[in-house]
């Protein structure tokens, strides 16, 4: 089920920052109380194989997100003991030393499965007992919350499917161009790029001047 235009679950969890420092973070509560938007990634697990290549990704185009007035946080369900070890861990031995963002260390899966984003199912065996199944652990799931807490995007990937950390940065600047001028933006739509009128002669003008 969609959590877009919802408001995000208004709930604080465990997290680590670059320091080793221990954090308790409400991501509703980062975005309206300090009139900011937020964007949430989860991965599956620390120490393992795409999660490094995305972490150190959203570091790199940190200073972008920043301009855009807009928070960075990390999130998995390990402890915030693994966290630490693995950003004490230098890049070219798989770890993410040089992350300065939080990440959120929600190890009793609350948040994560108010989210419905944790790989986990049951079924039953012969005798009628329940049997979980699944890895226990989140989807490549990411969140894009406005300064009211309102989430205005949502996506899950699955676990090998790596994210383009540039589209996040375009869908923030649609976004805000709506709450700015109150357009709205077409496909494919960039910062500085033609925008329209929610009617049907603003999207007929649009299309007639941008014909392929």
């Amino acid at each position: 089920m969609s959590l877009v235009g919802k408001k995000f679950p208004n709930i604080e969890i465990d997290a680590m920052s670059e320091m080793g420092d221990d954090l308790r973070i409400n991501i509703f509560e980062e975005a309206t109380k300090n009139e900011q938007k937020v964007l949430l990634f989860w991965y599956p697990k620390d120490f393992t194989f795409v999660c490094p290549t995305e972490l150190h990704a959203f570091q790199e185009a940190l200073g972008e997100f920043e301009k855009r007035n807009t928070k960075v946080i990390g999130a998995s369900c390990d402890t915030n003991e693994v966290h630490f070890a693995w950003l004490n861990t230098a890049k070219e031995n798989g770890g993410i030393e040089g992350v300065t963002y939080p990440i959120l260390a929600d190890t009793h899966r609350q948040l994560a499965n108010i989210l419905g984003i944790v790989d986990q199912d049951f079924e039953y065996d012969a005798e009628g007992n329940e049997i979980f199944t699944g890895s226990n652990v989140t989807y490549r799931a990411t969140y894009l919350i406005d300064e009211t807490g309102k989430i205005f995007h949502e996506a899950v990937n699955d676990m090998p499917l790596g994210r383009n950390v540039k589209e996040f940065l375009r869908l923030i600047d649609a976004y805000t161009h709506v709450q700015k001028h109150g357009e709205v933006c077409p496909a494919n739509w960039e910062e500085g790029k033609d925008a329209m009128q929610a009617n049907r002669a603003s999207t007929a003008e649009y299309l007639a001047n941008h014909q392929n």
